[in-house]
């Protein structure tokens, strides 16, 4: 008993140091004190080996005990890893990424144009999914259908319909499912509980959030279908969505802003939503309202290049999020992030904090409840760090830091104020039932029909 209760407490100064919490999905220590599964090597399987899908490559082999045994993408330079043979165009405009694809692979890694033959792959024990949204729910769904540990990018999924189906197909199958939202896994976020719960912020009233990007004046550009290179295999990556022609500023990156395939909040944005949820202790908005316009950037996309979003809860909290992509002006006083209680205000950035004390107000009268706070945080390889987390969740079968309900439900918050956009209206969310209360055109929205011959 003694033994035990040292080692633990071993176990848990050792996380402490590494800037980790206990309870994040850490492998089991058993009686013994040995790691259970720390010997075991995990056969990776990466589905989109595109930009993010690259770089969680990257991280995947900085793991120790990982093999990469197979690579899946639609654009064959990218699967084969041949920088020189990408498409001049997808250069264009400056600064669009294309991988760079000069890590180390064995030659005996296995490649597929079509994800459903690696998932067949008996060398296959996990798969990372880094494909655009629209396909995830189908990819992640098969995937533990076919008995594999998935790494999923975020967001979740396309719908909410999606979402919850793979939420359900986890719990069936029992398999390890974590969702790419790195920050559960900062040391620097994690300080930011127990200032919480210190009481500094005294009773929390309201959250803002934002996300900025600078596309003036020309975005994604202005460009009309055509043939797409012959080596990308257009209709494949359509999928489940209605069939369109191509064109050079969807597929295989700028996607992004087409709403067909993903949005600024769900990309971008559902990182801080995930972090606020987290925080502030709050599964799901009871309301949620959003504005968005398009007057400024002159391009093709379908989504707003500004969004406001409103979210209300049952406790009474406001979260407004910010979308701008025409300016790169900081919207907060510091960070990304802002916290509003009765007695300070918290100021997050991925570089470190800032808390305020609050001053009194009309009719009140007290004194500085503490002085100011600053800190700031050592760099940290988060995408390492949350890829190490599921790599040990899969050999101790424990629940990563980023589960798969959680997941869910911070992407859920994205795919409502894309309704909300979308309808025009104040939307009432019945988080129990999963169904828009006030709006029948919104529940509509909560799911799409799938080009044949695709299907959950």
């Amino acid at each position: 008993m003694i033994n035990t209760t040292r080692r633990d407490f071993i176990k848990k100064s050792s996380l402490a140091a590494a800037g980790l919490t206990v309870g994040m999905g850490f492998p089991t220590i058993d009686v013994k004190g040995s790691i259970i599964g720390a010997n075991e090597r995990i056969r990776m399987g990466f589905i989109g080996v595109g930009n993010r899908g690259s770089q969680l490559l990257e991280a995947f082999l900085k793991v120790p005990g990982v093999k990469v045994t197979a690579l899946c993408d639609l654009y064959k330079p990218y699967l084969y890893r041949n920088y020189s043979q990408v498409d001049p165009r997808y250069f264009l405009p400056k600064g669009r990424p294309v991988p760079q694809m000069k890590e180390q692979l064995g030659s005996d890694v296995a490649r597929y144009e079509d994800y459903r033959r690696l998932l067949d792959d008996k060398n296959v024990d996990a798969v990372c999914i880094a494909t655009p949204d629209h396909w995830h729910a189908l990819q992640a769904i098969d995937s533990v259908n076919a008995g594999k540990d998935v790494y999923l990018e975020k967001p979740v999924s396309m719908t909410i319909h999606e979402g919850r189906k793979i939420v359900d197909a986890v719990k069936r199958t029992n398999r390890i499912v974590s969702v790419g939202y790195i920050r559960r896994c900062s040391a620097l976020y994690n300080k930011i509980p127990e200032i919480i719960k210190s009481g500094k912020l005294g009773e929390i009233s309201m959250i803002s959030s934002h996300y900025y990007s600078n596309m003036t004046p020309d975005g994604i550009g202005r460009m009309k279908p055509e043939i797409p290179p012959e080596d990308f295999n257009w209709d494949m990556w359509l999928g489940p969505r209605a069939y369109r022609e191509y064109q050079y500023n969807i597929a295989p990156y700028m996607f992004r802003w087409w709403k067909d395939y993903s949005s600024q909040i769900a990309n971008n944005g559902s990182h801080y939503i995930d972090v606020v949820q987290w925080l502030i202790g709050e599964n799901a908005p009871s309301a949620i309202t959003a504005v968005g316009s398009n007057h400024i950037i002159k391009d093709d996309r379908d989504i707003p290049e500004n969004m406001e979003i409103t979210y209300e809860f049952a406790s009474g909290k406001l979260f407004n999020f910010r979308v701008c992509e025409t300016t790169t002006v900081p919207g907060l006083k510091y960070g990304n992030i802002e916290i509003i209680g009765t007695k300070g205000s918290l100021y997050i950035s991925d570089t470190g904090y800032r808390l305020y004390p609050a001053r009194s107000g009309q009719f009140q009268s007290w004194d500085k409840p503490y002085e100011a706070e600053e800190y700031d945080s050592p760099k940290e390889d988060l995408a390492f760090k949350h890829v190490s987390n599921f790599i040990d969740c899969v050999k101790s079968r424990q629940t990563p830091v980023s589960s798969i309900e959680q997941s869910f439900r911070s992407s859920s918050f994205a795919l409502l104020a894309n309704i909300a956009l979308e309808v025009k209206q104040r939307i009432i969310w019945d988080s129990i039932n999963e169904r828009v209360t006030n709006c029948d055109e919104a529940n509509k929205l909560l799911h799409y029909e799938y080009r044949k011959p695709w299907s959950l």
